[in-house]
């Protein structure tokens, strides 16, 4: 993709906000299992973590995603780059699914409005790191600059 910056000056902070994700992710979690040991998976209760509506499921969920985005900050190669473009684009068809069953039984994750708000941001902060976090070597950078300024 010629339009995705390569070496982005900012690079390092994307890829720390992408960590920050994967760890706002793996702490929500956390607290989640926590809250909601000994229900369902699926339950559809009154549980809340940090004012967000879960349960077993989703808490167990985002602790997977919260890890997989860290290992990838962490590898880094260009793999964090594809793991947060992937899982932005993953997460925002999970927050507009959930959106639309909000207030049904097909709501297996337990979202309030709170948290679908949550997940749709952060998969755009996911997003915005994984578009600005590729390393490539000085002609892929030259190439994007030259065809950046291509009207």
């Amino acid at each position: 993709m010629s339009h995705t910056p390569v070496n982005h000056p900012a690079r390092p902070i994307y890829r720390a906000i992408g960590g920050l994700v994967g760890l706002y992710f793996v702490v929500f979690g956390v607290l989640g299992i926590i809250a909601s040991a000994g229900n369902d998976i699926l339950a559809q209760d009154d549980t809340k973590v940090l004012g967000q509506g879960t349960n077993l499921g989703f808490s167990l969920l985002s602790v997977l995603l919260g890890a997989v985005i860290l290992v990838g900050v962490v590898i880094g190669r260009n793999l964090d780059v594809a793991i947060n473009q992937w899982l932005a684009y993953a997460l925002m068809v999970l927050g507009l699914a959930e959106l639309a069953f909000l207030h049904t039984d097909a709501n297996i994750f337990n979202f309030s409005i709170v948290t679908d708000m949550v997940v749709l941001t952060l998969a755009l902060v996911l997003l915005m790191a994984g578009m600005y976090g590729k390393v490539g070597s000085d002609d892929e950078h030259e190439a994007w600059q030259k065809a950046r300024l291509v009207l």
